[in-house]
């Protein structure tokens, strides 16, 4: 069997569970991956749940479809991984166990190492004992295990900001890397590991994952195999590994493959050289662990050199041609943004052209589980009634269950009586009671309604047509609240970032906001000084002004009634103009995992004289939000941020260089790094 597999995650988060269940049933939420066609679900952890687990606080036990995760109240993290890795074997999916990290938290273990402070290498290998022990009787109708393999150690890497984390042995930049260097040679650890798991289910199948870099050969971290060439993993069980990597594309990082002459041949030849040669030689299989885009169709395919189109589909196309390469896509969860569903957890993909595409490169299902051979019938009585003026409330007959099925139901609306039941009218599948609540209608509408059942086997013929129209729209009545907080920060000498704190929108009404402006204070807000309207968040970004110029702002909050009070006053004076720039700044990014970064700053006087105190400012080109920032005070404003020396580093002599400023922050898309710095004023040069 191939592995198609599909990551789940959440156990391995502060939350301790895998995510959706606050919206869906988790059998629901793992019938959607059978029944799309994923044979094997990755299941990351942490030791921090395994060792403490707690009662999750973000289930859900009811929907609009009526209860669901009943069998998960009270019960703590490791129990509901019981229950979560039962039903996959009962719908014949495979699972494979990720350590993903030591404490619980978001993405890879920061230090690139297989333990910390607080878990130890022989907690690591305890709770994966445990786990192997616990799982290993864990197996489907046909009595065929349910857990097939271990993976040992999420994204191991070597450069964690100060160049000691994992390498593997021979890496000439690691000083050789050398087996006896216990504390950062990752394949001895491994090693370790695995005979312990062996020793306990010499059966199960031992993933191991490369690390960044080797020998000054960068890739992703964990992607890197290239040590495996000269020094493979030997195991006291033979034929039990399968090394694995993680590749992505430039919306995660801009690696130098990236570019305008990239090609499909180029793609293939890196990762030819990372990891695929271990299987192509012959020498091991290869899982490609993870791998994910967002949800555009630019994302899932395109033929522009260089972009996360052309990356996802030459990589799906790769692996394609590679039938005994495995792998399982980053990630199902829909709150993720290379999310495969989205945040209700339905069982319709949140790209059509994205799952298509991986479709095409699963190995393929039996059609049933053992057991359930019999269509359900035809849903009776559908019931159509108004809620509200966009919602309206489905209800029907519940099927019989044939034996040793599961039923869940599936619902499309239409426009009239004649629509067509069929995918593009299809707003809800995995549907488990025999109602459902279709929302965000227009008012004074009327839809159409049909429903049908399904199980394993497949689906019954439609329901006979309900209707119901929606009540007529609510007026709003009420003008919001003043806003508060509105706070001006430079940009430049020609822009200047406002950000100020959203009112609560009055019922039946929703909010925008107006930005003006005047070269006074104390100004009288009005359809003159207004310079811009209908914004729906809570930051603006002005642009066009003049140098070393003072303004002042106002906002007010719309809605369909009126417009608000103005808000407090707020003002901020542009950036002298760039007359030869007096410093330079190096903004570099140090490392990057997902939705994360840590990135170094330094700040150079170009000038003749000597600084004594200092701001830095410039903005971020995305969603970045800085959460940590060292040798510097910060306020960030929007995406806009200043930094102010802390006294001690307030000097900055003339022709020298200040780099000890860093900071660690979050982000989502894509990590542009900033193009613009200003320094006490003056515009910087940027390399």
């Amino acid at each position: 069997m191939r592995i198609s597999g599909i990551n789940w995650y959440g156990f391995e988060t502060t939350d301790e569970v895998v995510h959706g269940l606050s919206n869906q049933d988790y059998k629901v939420i793992l019938s959607t991956m059978y029944n799309m066609g994923y044979n094997t679900v990755r299941l990351p952890y942490s030791n921090q749940m395994v060792e403490s687990p707690v009662i999750p606080s973000s289930i859900g036990y009811a929907n609009s479809s009526g209860p669901i995760n009943s069998e998960l109240k009270g019960q703590n993290s490791l129990q509901i991984m019981d229950k979560v890795i039962a039903e996959a074997g009962t719908l014949g999916l495979k699972v494979i166990l990720d350590n993903h990290r030591s404490e619980a938290g978001n993405s890879a273990e920061f230090n690139g190492l297989w333990y910390t402070s607080a878990y130890s290498e022989t907690s690591w290998i305890a709770d994966w004992k445990m786990l192997v022990a616990r799982y290993s009787g864990y197996v489907d109708a046909s009595g065929n295990p349910t857990l097939i393999g271990g993976d040992l150690r999420n994204e191991p890497h070597f450069y964690n900001g100060a160049g000691n984390g994992a390498c593997w042995t021979g890496d000439s930049k690691a000083g050789g890397c050398p087996t006896g260097n216990a504390a950062q040679n990752w394949p001895a650890a491994a090693t370790r590991a695995a005979n312990a798991i062996l020793a306990i289910n010499p059966n199960l199948l031992i993933f191991v994952e490369g690390v960044d870099c080797y020998s000054g050969d960068c890739a992703f971290w964990g992607e890197n195999l290239e040590g495996v060439k000269s020094y493979p993993l030997q195991l006291n069980v033979p034929h039990r590994i399968i090394y694995s990597a993680h590749d992505y594309g430039p919306a995660e990082y801009d690696q130098i493959w990236f570019n305008s002459t990239t090609s499909n041949q180029s793609l293939d030849a890196v990762w030819t050289k990372f990891w695929a040669y271990i299987c192509v030689d012959g020498i091991a299989p290869v899982w490609v662990g993870e791998f994910g885009t967002t949800n555009d169709a630019a994302s899932a395919e395109s033929s522009v050199p260089g972009s996360e189109g052309q990356w996802f589909s030459s990589l799906v196309s790769f692996l394609g041609n590679q039938p005994l390469i495995h792998w399982s896509y980053w990630a199902l969860n829909g709150e993720d943004h290379y999310g495969l569903l989205d945040a209700t957890y339905d069982a319709i993909p949140a790209s059509s052209l994205k799952q298509q595409l991986l479709s095409s490169i699963q190995s393929k299902l039996s059609s049933a589980p053992p057991g359930c051979g019999v269509l359900p019938a035809t849903p009776l009585s559908p019931v159509a009634k108004a809620i509200s003026s966009s919602s309206i409330g489905l209800s029907w007959s519940a099927v019989v269950v044939p034996a040793k099925c599961s039923v869940t139901y599936s619902v499309y609306r239409g426009a009239s009586a004649q629509f067509a039941v069929s995918s593009a009218t299809l707003i809800a599948s995995g549907v488990t009671a025999p109602n459902y609540s279709d929302a965000a209608l227009q008012p004074s509408t009327t839809y159409y309604y049909a429903v049908e059942a399904t199980d394993a086997v497949g689906d019954s013929t439609a329901s006979a047509k309900a209707s119901a129209s929606t009540l007529a729209a609510s007026v709003c009545g009420a003008v919001p609240s003043n806003p508060g907080g509105l706070a001006a920060l430079p940009l430049s000498s020609t822009s200047i970032a406002l950000n100020w704190k959203t009112v609560p929108a009055p019922a039946n009404c929703s909010v925008s906001y107006s930005v003006f402006r005047s070269s006074a204070n104390d100004f009288a807000p009005s359809s003159r000084n207004q310079i811009v309207a209908g914004l729906s968040g809570s930051s603006f970004a002005d642009t066009a002004l003049a140098a070393s110029t003072n303004y002042f702002y106002v906002v007010k909050a719309v809605d369909g009634k009126g417009a608000s009070g103005a808000s407090p006053e707020a003002s901020a004076t542009t950036a002298k103009p760039s007359i030869g720039a007096e410093c330079r700044v190096v903004y570099t990014i140090v490392s990057q995992w997902t939705n994360g970064f840590q990135a170094a700053i330094a700040v150079t006087n170009t000038s003749s004289t000597a600084l004594h105190g200092w701001k830095l400012a410039f903005a971020f080109p995305g969603s970045q939000q800085v959460t940590t920032l060292w040798n510097a005070s910060y306020l960030q404003v929007g995406q806009a941020i200043t930094l102010t020396d802390e006294g001690y580093n307030w000097s900055i002599a003339a022709g020298a260089t200040y780099n000890a400023l860093g900071l660690v922050a979050t982000y989502t898309g894509i990590n542009y790094s900033p193009a613009n710095f200003s320094l006490n004023g003056s515009i910087c040069t940027v390399p």
